[in-house]
């Protein structure tokens, strides 16, 4: 299935300047390449988003700063936690183009559902203080808010990775990593589940998509920015949970059916009937909320290097 008109036009700006590099000379064209490519990749929208009216009562800014950061650069968050001490902590992580100005309203349906939220700003984005983002530092980004949400909710099973559209990719990509690190030190996940809304498999597949209906072009090959959570997912040892709307036209819904594919159990998949890219949690409000109650009662898998030993078995 191709994608809409509003969606080809979204990635078509990406693959044309894949193109013009060929065009041009891959010597010459690299560098300027991966830098125009980030920045439609990210489409960073300066100032505040039109629509946003303040920051409600309750929320806290916060600042996030680690020695790999330097002086000269920062993360930029909104921490509002909810009145119940105990409450679900969810990390956000938002999509391009608009900042934590331009998130509240999701972030207030959150909220709304029970719970606490840590949400951040990435470099480069509203006041997060940076260079231009590329995937690198995204991630990076997602690592560094993680730290500061286990001090905010100590209790793993009370916490929540969720992420939009591409913020879907670094959420599976944070998620992965977890994964590992549980396998690797033989402990359970420190999270309790993984939220994807509105997200891709990989930024490959959207832009060779776009591109198959006027280029025979190797685009795939030439992305530099890969977001690939079709290859992370089913590493991320913790119950998921998968949410489209059918009616998205930036963002195909099937995207997300292969995501759900490619998951490992326990996972649920939630397709919201009219939900276009930004309302399926306010669409779906009942059937959102009680997906997200069925995965905090879904049991953690263990990971494989965390099953208990057999009988008679000895430490090495």
């Amino acid at each position: 299935m191709p994608l809409s008109r509003p969606a080809s036009r979204k990635w078509r700006r990406l693959v044309l300047a894949l193109m013009a590099v060929i065009i041009i000379g891959l010597p010459v064209g690299c560098v300027v390449l991966e830098r125009k490519e980030r920045e439609l990749v990210f489409r960073i929208e300066p100032g505040t988003a039109s629509w946003y009216g303040g920051l409600p009562a309750g929320v806290e800014e916060l600042e996030l700063k680690t020695p790999a950061l330097g002086n000269k650069q920062n993360i930029h968050a909104w921490w509002w936690p909810a009145p119940r001490k105990d409450a679900a902590t969810v990390l956000y992580l938002h999509g391009s183009r608009w900042n934590l100005t331009g998130q509240l309203f999701r972030i207030e349906q959150l909220r709304a559902l029970g719970f606490s939220v840590l949400a951040i700003d990435y470099r480069g984005f509203g006041q997060s203080v940076g260079e231009l983002p590329s995937e690198k530092s995204v991630y990076e980004d997602a690592r560094i808010a993680w730290e500061r949400l286990k001090l905010l909710q100590p209790d793993p099973s009370r916490r929540l990775i969720y992420g939009h559209s591409l913020g879907g990719a670094v959420a599976v990509d944070l998620a992965a990593e977890l994964g590992r690190d549980a396998a690797r030190n033989n402990s359970p996940v420190q999270a309790r589940g993984l939220i994807i809304e509105s997200t891709f498999t990989n930024l490959a597949d959207v832009a060779t998509s776009v591109a198959s209906s006027y280029t025979s072009l190797p685009v795939r090959w030439l992305l530099s920015q890969k977001f690939d959570s079709q290859d992370k997912i089913a590493t991320i040892h913790m119950p998921v949970l998968i949410v489209h709307g059918t009616a998205d036209r930036y963002v195909p819904p099937r995207f997300s059916e292969e995501l759900f594919a490619a998951a490992a159990e326990p996972k649920n998949l939630l397709l919201i009937p009219g939900g276009t890219h930004n309302n399926s949690m306010r669409l779906g409000r009942q059937a959102y909320s009680q997906a997200i109650q069925a995965l905090l009662k879904t049991p953690v898998p263990r990971t494989q290097a965390s099953q208990p030993k057999a009988k008679g078995a000895q430490a090495g």
